[in-house]
């Protein structure tokens, strides 16, 4: 991507004030879709620029002399850095350790990873294959933990579209680490028929980081279609989801999530959907669906495929700032 081309907010956004600035971070997945920056310390300068608090992105470089200088720059801004990263498999730990290792002198708070590639209803049509991957998954869990451990950084799994927020809160009472906890994503679990004020409520004691979003939802022939909207323009009460987070976890940073992309298909009315869900019942459905339905008087989701790039750029980054403005305003964020 073009640096002057994403950093097009930057030259507009000026020096801002402290009352301009929000304690809310952002995941570099709020660029996933357009703009996919791909440099630690340009991302940081461009949320310094929109006023943001803090970021959370892969580290993209171990080299020494950029590790000081990232971490002397979000110093110097007073803004936070969290880190991605991929999970381990438990046999070849060798360059998750030496990640690790380099985040911690680079000053990251936590490293966020995900436990299972893809959505639970689309990589999994067999509940056998299912519970088969989970034990698997535990493992390398158990591995990264070892490491995250022994370097004192917090090792943050993701409700990632796999895990119910009952099953969450299963394993972390099972691993029961100070070292270990969930990156709250507010929004991914109404793909499992989640409740999404149960999620949060269930899962914030736990919660070392966050993706915080606001989602829509719309009907559709298989199910429902599911979308990230910017805070306060979806359906979630997002007084409420932060409130909760600040009452259970009032140390943890809460990181703005705003994927811009066309809406995601929870196709909850096919055979295979249920497949891995053997848990779930009509009750799950039936509230997931009331939900869909009291949304039905809202505008349509929105669609970003075939646009011009120059305009998805615009909409991502238009997406982000929003979030940011209605953090402050109405979140004290």
């Amino acid at each position: 991507m073009n640096r002057r081309t994403f950093l097009f907010a930057s030259a507009a956004a000026g020096a801002l004030s402290a009352e301009q600035r929000s304690q809310m971070g952002i995941a570099v997945t709020c660029y996933l879709s357009f703009a996919r920056p791909k440099d630690n310390l340009e991302f940081l300068e461009h949320a310094h620029a929109l006023g943001a608090g803090g970021i959370q992105m892969p580290l993209t470089s171990r080299e020494p002399d950029y590790i000081r200088k990232l971490r002397g720059r979000a110093e110097q801004y007073g803004m936070y850095f969290e880190a991605i990263a991929r999970l381990p498999d438990k046999q070849d730990t060798a360059a998750f350790e030496a990640t690790v290792a380099a985040l911690k002198e680079a000053g990251a708070l936590v490293v966020r990873v995900n436990c299972l590639p893809g959505r639970r209803y689309e990589n999994f049509s067999d509940l056998d294959d299912w519970r088969h991957a989970v034990p698997r998954a535990e493992e390398n869990i158990d591995a990264a933990l070892r490491i995250a451990e022994k370097h004192k950084l917090p090792l943050a799994l993701e409700n990632h579209k796999d895990f119910t927020a009952d099953e969450m809160a299963a394993l972390m009472k099972r691993k029961s680490s100070r070292w270990f906890g969930v990156c709250l994503d507010t929004g991914n679990n109404i793909s499992l028929l989640d409740d999404p004020v149960a999620l949060v409520e269930t899962l914030a004691p736990y919660a070392l980081c966050t993706h915080l979003k606001d989602m829509g939802v719309a009907p559709y022939p298989d199910g429902f279609l599911l979308s990230e909207m910017p805070l306060g323009e979806g359906m979630l009460d997002m007084r409420r989801v932060v409130d909760t987070i600040r009452r259970a976890r009032p140390e943890t940073r809460l990181t703005l999530e705003m994927i811009t992309r066309d809406p995601l298909k929870v196709p909850c009315l096919t055979d295979r959907y249920w497949a891995t869900l053997p848990d779930r019942n009509g009750r799950y459905l039936a509230r997931t669906l009331r939900l869909v339905g009291e949304s039905a008087g809202r505008a349509p989701l929105p669609v970003f495929s075939g646009l011009a790039r120059e305009v998805q750029l615009q909409l991502e980054e238009d997406n982000v700032v929003r979030s940011l403005q209605y953090a402050r305003a109405r979140l004290a964020l």
